[in-house]
């Protein structure tokens, strides 16, 4: 089934020549089926680019879904147009008295910044207080998780002593966990950041499972008790080329940056890169879908509001 996502989205292209079924708001409202509602809680700069790779393996699934788009109000986005912004995205307060099968909140490179000292912070901590009313299961991916993780249990990130940056391989902690069902023993994933988020820390709250972990990334999954809340920590939906355009970034910038680890061939930066971490992309975000969302959501999604507890 097909991902629904704006008419003209730029995603709506290249999902297009990827033969990613994709399909507009005109056409969708001639079916007669309820879609998934996801809620894409945008922070990443490049939001183009994040919403296409989002949209990508969220419609790689049986499931129809109907991507919505929003980013916080008090924070003007520098790295997308405007004109893309406005035709695209909402704001909180035009969804927030919805209710929603799930919702996606990404990264954001602000991780340096003390969460308090993000200028979108006390909004964000307003949305995620909101989705535990109004949302069925919520997934946080790397600065979001370390955000999600500290404002529902108080869990603190840590600087690394150098950035976290290539590929890792990771090991399934729990293979009969729904979330990595259909994974091999290990997999691989791209991580980019400065901090993390200590396995003790995590687990001295009662509540929170570890599902898989990498001995040189640290942990990769978490989730809470029937999947409500699941928080990954890399970044299993990045294209071929995100970490190799980050790098060119930083080195052209004259910022200190070291070569992405187990990602150019023979680490020769003119090579293109080999993807290692695809499959569990697509396999992880199904499972999500499947059994953390549309296996357990009721049919009426006004009836989450009166279910949905942390």
């Amino acid at each position: 089934m097909p991902i629904k996502i704006p008419n003209h989205l730029p995603a709506t292209s290249t999902l297009t020549n990827e033969n990613i079924f994709v399909m507009t708001e005109t056409r969708a409202i001639t079916q007669d089926i309820r879609p998934l509602q996801i809620l894409l809680l945008n922070l990443m700069p490049t939001k183009i680019d994040t919403e296409t790779q989002l949209a990508r393996v969220l419609g790689n699934s049986p499931l129809q879904i109907e991507l919505n788009l929003i980013a916080p109000r008090s924070h003007v986005s520098k790295n997308t147009p405007q004109k893309h912004m406005l035709a695209f995205y909402q704001s909180f307060d035009d969804v927030r008295n919805r209710t929603f099968d799930g919702m996606i909140i990404t990264g954001a490179p602000v991780e340096r910044l003390p969460f308090e000292a993000v200028d979108y912070w006390p909004e964000l901590c307003e949305i995620m207080e909101w989705s535990k009313q109004h949302v069925h299961s919520t997934l946080h991916i790397c600065w979001g998780a370390q955000a999600g993780l500290y404002y529902h249990y108080g869990i603190p990130k840590r600087d690394l002593p150098e950035k976290l940056f290539g590929v890792f391989q990771h090991t399934v902690e729990d293979p009969n966990f729904i979330l990595f069902r259909g994974f091999d023993d290990q997999f691989w994933v791209p991580h980019s950041r400065n901090t993390t988020v200590n396995r003790e820390d995590i687990e001295s709250v009662p509540g929170l499972k570890v599902l898989a972990a990498s001995p040189d990334a640290g942990v990769y999954a978490v989730k809470t008790d029937q999947c409500r809340q699941v928080f990954l920590m890399g970044h299993a939906e990045y294209d071929r080329d995100t970490l190799k355009r980050e790098y060119l970034r930083d080195a052209n910038a004259g910022i200190p940056i070291h070569l992405p680890e187990n990602y150019f061939p023979d680490n020769d930066p003119s090579r293109e890169p080999v993807v290692t971490w695809r499959s569990c992309a697509h396999l992880l975000y199904s499972n999500w879908l499947n059994y953390c969302v549309y296996q357990t959501v009721p049919y009426n999604i006004h009836e989450i509001r009166k279910g949905i507890r942390m």
